[in-house]
């Protein structure tokens, strides 16, 4: 497995981004993942890259780019909103060269249009949610009063920041409005399918090699004629 810069049109953005590559370079089939949003990606993260060495012990290639504004990445996360996600995923899908997308919960929303996989998708309001809950807890330990509509309304004016990131209005707008896409080429996978556990719900990351494991089994079950 190796990290590679990649062309990737982004506001704000330096012309290119980093991503995880893993598998032989004449694989059966290479599978685009696009990884939870915010706080989900850090705490699936580590599956996500067991889950590529896992596919590329199956000879299936595999990449895991970066979203412009997470990670190593020199774009204003500010200036994001799911357009620019979504260009960014298409732009990896066309230099990658890969045949399949699997996205796990939120990168559902922002898929390149591709067959493939939808890992517990979820709806942009549903990564809203437990960020703005986690801001009004912290607020109130603070002595503030702040309701999740009030910063709903301060977020589709001003942008808002939510668990360390610093999301536009544009992105805020966009999450609170996005539905999970219906193609009929995307299979959707539920953890009773895998037999894996939540990371997302964990408060601190981790991973399940059992998950892993199991995804990888079922994307390469899927890829066999």
């Amino acid at each position: 497995m190796k990290a590679v810069s990649w062309p990737c049109p982004a506001p704000g953005g330096s012309g290119e981004e980093l991503a995880l590559v893993a598998g032989p370079s004449a694989a059966v089939a290479r599978v685009l993942i696009v990884p939870a949003l915010f706080e989900d990606a850090n705490r699936t993260r580590r599956m996500l890259v067991e889950t590529m060495r896992a596919l590329a012990g199956r000879g299936i290639a595999s990449v895991l780019p970066d979203m412009p504004g997470c990670n190593e990445s020199l774009a204003p996360l500010e200036r994001q909103d799911l357009a620019s996600w979504r260009a960014a995923t298409a732009a990896a899908a066309r230099h990658f060269s890969t045949s399949h997308a699997l996205s796990l919960r939120g990168g559902a929303l922002v898929a390149p249009i591709l067959p493939g996989w939808q890992l517990v998708p979820v709806a942009g309001v549903q990564v809203l949610r437990p960020m703005l809950r986690a801001r009004t807890v912290a607020s109130r330990e603070d002595g503030r009063a702040e309701t999740m509509e009030g910063l709903l309304d301060r977020g589709r004016d001003a942008g808002l920041g939510l668990a360390g990131y610093r999301l536009g209005a544009a992105m805020v707008g966009d999450l609170e409005a996005a539905t999970v896409p219906d193609r009929p080429t995307l299979g959707t996978l539920k953890l009773e399918d895998l037999g894996g556990g939540a990371l997302w719900l964990r408060s601190e990351p981790g991973e399940d090699a059992g998950l892993s494991a199991a995804l990888a089994a079922r994307v390469a079950a899927d890829l066999t004629p």
